[in-house]
């Protein structure tokens, strides 16, 4: 088969389309071939060496695909060749084939094309597991998004809307903050000219967010903390800001308020598969009742990756970015 590999760190040139053996599905795996995949993030820190795979995964970018499941490895029921599924992955979603767990796998929901359930598995992990599975999100209460208009912030602002939340984001300038309006956003807040802050506090009668999923880190953290309302959760996934800060216990003590940060690609098996399993109960009835629906800018061949990597690090996109096989 032929995926993209990355024989060393570097820029977007640095991802080489190339000729690789094929994976063979192991105990309790299935082997899909891939329709899709995803640009995340996280592919860009892997190509620049800042990211590798966890031991004993794909060393191809690629942390969700969509495709049809070509083989079934040993110890495999509930799953036939053919079915048309998505996946959560650890690694390899930039190729042909990829082995996966069948805990990480999802049938592709109704009303939703095989390429862009490709859209869907990480970024809905990611949603569930962090603003509600830890943070516990209800009705009622005020969500502060950070980077609205990403893959992660438009599934986030979503999800918030369909269980009764106001949804508050920030992005960058106008045009992306109408999308995040369209989506349903209730509060936009443009970043470059605005203090969310003070945004916030003035939207919520300075009450503050419940909970706030943000991909800053440090940058963002002692502001993340003052925009918190009391008994509010902080949910850190990505340290675009930097991986260092100062954070003043003494303000979270006042608003007996929490941290979290986590990561998904690293968690053990087990927990992937408890992930997905929610997903597939409370979100997947959402996709397929129209409520929530993947966003995707733009679909390139894979073969054409670094394209896809320049425009994620360009920014300049809303939702998604797909490499289609």
């Amino acid at each position: 088969m032929y995926a993209i590999t990355i024989p060393e760190p570097g820029g977007p040139e640095a991802l080489v389309w190339a000729e690789v053996p094929d994976p063979v599905p192991g105990e309790g795996e299935v082997l899909v071939e891939v329709a899709a995949a995803a640009v995340n993030r996280a592919d860009v820190l892997q190509r620049q060496g800042f990211y590798n795979p966890p031991p004993g995964a794909s060393p191809y970018p690629g942390l969700e695909c969509s495709g049809r499941i070509a083989a079934l490895g040993p110890g495999v029921s509930g799953w036939s060749v053919g079915d048309e599924v998505c996946a959560l992955l650890s690694g390899g979603g930039y190729a042909e084939k990829v082995a996966v767990p069948i805990g990480q796998l999802l049938p592709v929901p109704d009303g939703v094309d095989l390429a862009q359930a490709a859209a869907l598995p990480e970024v809905v992990c990611t949603v569930w597991s962090n603003v509600f599975m830890v943070s516990h999100l209800r009705p009622g209460e005020t969500l502060l998004v950070h980077g609205g208009a990403s893959g992660i912030g438009t599934m986030a602002i979503q999800l918030g809307k369909a269980i009764g939340a106001r949804v508050a984001v920030t992005a960058g300038g106008p045009d992306k903050l109408a999308r995040c309006a369209e989506l349903g956003a209730d509060i936009l807040v443009d970043y470059r000219e605005q203090d969310f802050v003070d945004e916030v506090l003035k939207a919520t009668d300075g009450v503050g967010a419940d909970v706030i999923l943000d991909i800053m880190g440090a940058k963002y953290l002692e502001r993340n903390v003052r925009a918190l309302a009391v008994n509010g959760r902080l949910a850190v996934i990505g340290l675009q800001g930097g991986a260092k800060g100062e954070l003043n216990l003494g303000a979270l003590l006042t608003k007996r308020a929490a941290v979290t940060a986590t990561s998904l690609r690293g968690r053990p098996a087990a927990e992937k598969a408890a992930i997905v399993a929610a997903v597939r109960e409370h979100v997947w009835p959402l996709i397929a009742g129209g409520r929530v629906r993947p966003v995707v800018d733009r679909t390139l061949p894979l073969s054409d990756a670094a394209e896809g990597h320049r425009v994620l690090e360009a920014s300049t996109h809303v939702g998604k970015v797909l490499l289609t096989v």
